[in-house]
């Protein structure tokens, strides 16, 4: 076993130690409500000092990434990062959206100096805003052009939107997301992790998925699947034959117990992830794990889609 691989292991707790006495390993180790070593920072951080990173970085059209798994541990303080409460600091009805706006704009600052300062939105659905009234992740990012930190097209227009990979993505990364550096997602650190489940809480078509998709409107991080329910979620790069969540009382293991499936591709709409407490697996394990209640156990850490209202 390699120091990482050791070092992941014992940051797993009481349920992985039981899955190791039993004769676990490898590739059938789970990594369930915590953190392992991989994927915990960007191949390149351009950091506050402003620097693109890669070629074809423009420094003036930057609008859209995923946030990284670097960034929400930092801005949580928590290896375990935010789960489903996205407040940041705010309180009232609404406060889930008014935070997650706001850990974009202060992600986005982090890589381009100045970036912050843009109309920031968190492509999340909601069952209620501060006025009372329904959220569709869809009408909250404006109308276009959004490009990366490079420069690159994610999608021309609105419309392009609403599919199952965004129709006018720059083909560098319609299949792999980058995040706030630019840098592919699927492989922040050069070596691929399993982390591209994404925060929505939202259907093919840009709306609302479900009341009991959004963690209580991304203010819920306590697991308690009655009351907060479960968080759709989508794809940042896709995976063929996609799984929906777990199914109600179906145990511990992955046996098919599993509704509400997505395509597998899609980017905002997949699958239904355990629960709403903080959590993360970036082992490839398959869908999300039914005995958990995280945001992360099917392959993610609770990120989300950060898109600004200007280029």
């Amino acid at each position: 076993m390699t120091l990482a691989r050791t070092a992941l292991v014992l940051s797993l707790g009481p349920l992985l130690g039981a899955a190791l006495a039993a004769g676990c390993s490898g590739s059938d180790t789970a990594n369930v409500g915590s953190s392992g070593s991989s994927g915990s920072a960007s191949a390149a951080d351009a950091g506050e000092g402003g620097a693109a990173t890669g070629d074809g970085a423009t420094g003036g059209k930057f609008s859209f990434f995923v946030t990284s798994y670097k960034r929400i541990q930092e801005l949580s303080g928590s290896e375990q990062g935010f789960g489903g409460d996205l407040r940041f600091g705010f309180t009232g009805p609404g406060s889930g959206l008014k935070g997650a706006d706001k850990i974009c704009a202060t992600i986005a600052e982090k890589s381009m100096r100045g970036a912050g300062a843009k109309p920031w939105r968190a492509f999340l659905s909601a069952t209620a805003d501060e006025n009372g009234k329904q959220v569709d992740a869809i009408d909250r990012v404006g109308q276009g052009p959004w490009y990366d930190r490079q420069g690159r097209a994610f999608a021309l227009e609105k419309a392009h939107l609403v599919a199952e990979r965004p129709t006018s993505a720059d083909p560098a990364i319609i299949n792999d997301f980058p995040n706030e550096d630019g840098v592919p997602n699927h492989a922040p650190d050069g070596t691929q992790v399993d982390n591209h489940d994404m925060l929505t809480g939202t259907n093919t078509q840009g709306k609302l998925y479900a009341a009991d998709a959004t963690c209580l409107d991304w203010t819920a991080k306590d697991g308690n699947i009655a009351l907060e329910g479960r968080p759709r979620v989508g794809h940042s790069w896709p995976r063929a034959g996609g799984q929906g969540g777990p199914r109600d009382g179906g145990g511990a293991g992955r046996d098919g117990g599993f509704v509400s499936p997505g395509s597998g591709a899609h980017w905002m709409d997949s699958l239904t992830e355990s629960g709403c407490a903080p959590g993360v697996n970036l082992i490839e394990m398959g869908g999300p794990l039914a005995g958990a209640v995280t945001v992360g156990s099917g392959g993610g850490y609770g990120g989300f889609y950060c898109f600004s209202l200007t280029p």
